[in-house]
């Protein structure tokens, strides 16, 4: 191993953080020791008074209201209460074919349960034929759409605007998985958005363990989780307002704050200036790949997408792959990336090659990973 370490696995979480990020962090841990939302004393109110600005922060952002801002352990969660909480009663509800895990799985185990119904949606290079898959598929039962906005294998960007379209004229749930997407490209609850969920520690720069739901309010979501919100303490019942319905237990108060630092950085930098960066750097890996034979991306020409491009190298399984590269000091995700469906559809054998820069990142650093790659599909191992 040589002493080297670039990091393009930003879509699993960005690093390295914003020094802002890393100054509020210090600044959190200094500052507010207590329990927001528990106590009257000066420590608690301190923190309450922090967590409230981190949420107020957060809502701005994505145009939504504080109080339906709930802060999460990772979008994952935030997801897994959207999901099971819409779908509490039963009904129909539709993903999509490019889904990660974190929806897949909670709408197969409610499937499998029997009282929810579950249809994949097809997704295509050509928006419209991708809102007419879930088109088809809409039932009088339909209870919720779910999708993500933008696929965590290939980058592709779903025309969720035109999906939230449907579902606002047929009174469905839109709920969506904002992961790869939040930070990167201008995400707004305006979009035709009810539920977004989505990570606080990727394109939002905070840290591990973080994320959000953010609501509209339109659509109830049952609780998941029971237990101390501060609120109602007296009643054994769980609130029914936001936020603490779904915040049951210690919130993530150094991580809240660390969100908030993020945000702040996305919006002094400019979000359209972190995508245009973080492009770059992708067209230019883009570019010097296809240079070299018997690579395979998985991009199409008729598709948008965020920063992030998946790839092989030539028959080379992934992940023998990307431990090559990182013996090189290349940090790179390889393999299914908690996305069956995806993969399923890609017709992937064993996965790709994630490349995902972060706004932090050095298109001479991706120049010399592509030409790496070169190496290592010439020669087999350089």
């Amino acid at each position: 191993m040589i002493d080297l370490t670039v990091n393009f696995d930003n879509a699993a979480t960005t690093f390295p953080k914003p020094e802002a990020v890393r100054l509020a962090l210090a600044d959190a841990v200094k500052k507010y020791g207590g329990n927001a939302g528990r106590g009257g004393h000066a420590l608690a109110m301190r923190t309450s008074a922090a967590l409230y600005s981190a949420r107020e922060t957060a809502a701005n952002f994505f145009g939504a209201q504080p109080e339906n801002t709930v802060f999460a352990m990772n979008c994952t969660h935030a997801l897994n209460m959207a999901i099971q909480g819409v779908m509490s009663g039963g009904g129909h509800m539709i993903i999509s074919s490019l889904e990660h895990n974190a929806v897949a799985r909670p709408a197969a185990a409610l499937a499998k349960k029997g009282n929810v119904t579950l249809s994949v949606a097809e997704v295509f290079p050509n928006d419209e034929q991708t809102v007419e898959s879930f088109r088809s598929l809409i039932r009088s039962s339909t209870k919720a759409i779910v999708c993500t906005l933008a696929s965590n294998v290939t980058g592709q960007i779903l025309p969720y605007k035109k999906i939230a379209e449907l579902c606002r004229a047929r009174n469905i749930c839109f709920i969506a998985d904002g992961a790869q997407a939040c930070g990167v490209i201008s995400v707004k609850l305006t979009d035709g958005i009810n539920i977004l969920c989505t990570s606080g520690h990727k394109g939002l720069y905070g840290i591990t363990g973080t994320g959000l739901l953010v609501s509209d309010g339109k659509f109830p979501i049952t609780p998941i989780m029971q237990g101390g919100t501060g609120s109602l303490s007296q009643s054994l019942a769980q609130p029914d307002f936001l936020p603490d319905a779904l915040e049951s237990g210690t919130p993530p108060i150094i991580g809240a704050m660390s969100v908030k630092a993020g945000i702040e950085f996305i919006e002094k930098t400019g979000i359209e200036k972190i995508f245009a960066h973080e492009e770059r750097i992708c067209r230019g890996f883009i570019s010097e790949l296809s240079r070299i034979d018997g690579i395979k991306i998985y991009r199409e020409d008729e598709a948008a997408y965020v920063p992030i491009v998946s790839f092989n190298i030539g028959d080379m399984p992934s992940e023998e792959a990307s431990a090559i590269l990182a013996e090189r000091g290349y940090c790179l995700r390889a393999g299914f990336h908690c996305a069956a469906l995806a993969h399923a559809q890609l017709g992937t054998k064993s996965g790709t090659i994630r490349f995902a820069p972060s706004f932090f990142s050095s298109p001479t650093d991706a120049a010399a990973l592509a030409s790496y790659v070169k190496k290592v599909k010439n020669l087999g191992k350089a």
